[in-house]
């Protein structure tokens, strides 16, 4: 005599089966490669292209840190003014282009969409772009310039 019910009831009364993990994990990432740091003669001349490119587009104040051995994200910060939100996301996006003209595939750009601040992360050199307010009050040269050595 045939046993009665539908599968699924069946499946639900004989209960879990011992080879299906109850939790199904997700596959582990791949380790990421790790950063390979440019050599010193390459950031100068990326960071010569940055500073043109800002100083074509009319980027006020702009300034050039050396952070290395000071922070682990970057070995060099370009910061920058300009007067306008349109201004700021036209200096961002030329410099975008330009880097990958450079060779660098991938340029990530945040804050381009019309804010007081954009960064623009190119590697071992990061670049801020501000409204002068916005500047004033994050104090980025005071944050990471020459007092900053100093006060230790």
């Amino acid at each position: 005599m045939p046993a009665l019910g539908t599968p699924r009831k069946k499946t639900i009364a004989a209960g879990p089966v011992d080879d299906k993990p109850a939790v199904t994990l997700k596959p582990k990432r791949a380790p990421r490669k790790p950063k390979v740091k440019l050599p010193a003669s390459e950031l100068d001349r990326l960071q010569k292209i940055i500073v043109a490119s800002l100083e074509d587009d009319k980027a006020e104040d702009v300034i050039a840190l050396d952070l290395a051995g000071k922070a682990m994200f970057c070995d060099r910060m370009v910061i920058a003014s300009g007067l306008a939100d349109r201004q700021i996301a036209a200096m961002a996006q030329h410099l975008a282009e330009k880097l990958h003209a450079e060779g660098m595939k991938r340029v990530p750009i945040e804050g381009a969409s019309g804010s007081d601040w954009v960064l623009i992360d190119a590697g071992d050199i990061v670049i801020h772009l501000f409204k002068p307010e916005a500047r004033a009050m994050y104090g980025l040269e005071r944050m990471w310039g020459k007092d900053l050595d100093e006060a230790v």
